[in-house]
């Protein structure tokens, strides 16, 4: 078997870097890998802040756009998808600063799969979200005055 821990045994390359580091031992360590899995956790925070917000937006889209689905299960995804995404925010504030990057990504792949869950065409809703951050997280706002 060739290559690097790191290539052969994630896990156990992980365990071992995390005991070289707690030991002090920096020299052993594969600081390259660590400093790129790092980054690599940095980023897949900013993609769960992302997919939080296509869920939110694309039932507030159908809730808006579609009203015959709206029910229980509907209200409850949207107020489910609002107490995520403050809990993800709490763990990760610096995120906030991402927030409307994060809303524009979103927003594009909502717009897609509101289409395909809809019938409707994508042209059927805004260009660009209608809403603000806080609109969206506001536990008092239904996209049709709710």
């Amino acid at each position: 078997m060739s290559g690097t821990l790191y290539e052969r045994d994630f896990y156990a390359w992980a365990n071992e870097q995390a005991a070289l580091l707690r030991a002090g031992k920096l020299s052993a360590a594969d600081i390259e890998n660590i400093a790129e899995e790092i980054e690599s956790m940095g980023r897949t925070e900013k993609r769960e802040l992302t997919r939080l917000l296509t869920v939110l937006i694309l039932h507030q889209l159908i809730w808006q756009f579609q009203p015959v689905r709206r029910g229980n299960s509907w209200e409850a995804t949207i107020k489910v998808q609002r107490r995520d995404l403050v809990v993800h925010l709490k763990d990760n504030p610096s995120l906030k600063a991402k927030v409307g990057e994060a809303i524009e990504q979103a927003y594009g792949t909502a717009v897609i799969q509101a289409a395909d869950e809809t019938g409707l065409t994508e042209t059927t809703f805004p260009a660009v979200c209608p809403w603000s951050f806080e609109q969206i997280m506001d536990a008092r706002f239904w996209p049709d005055g709710h």
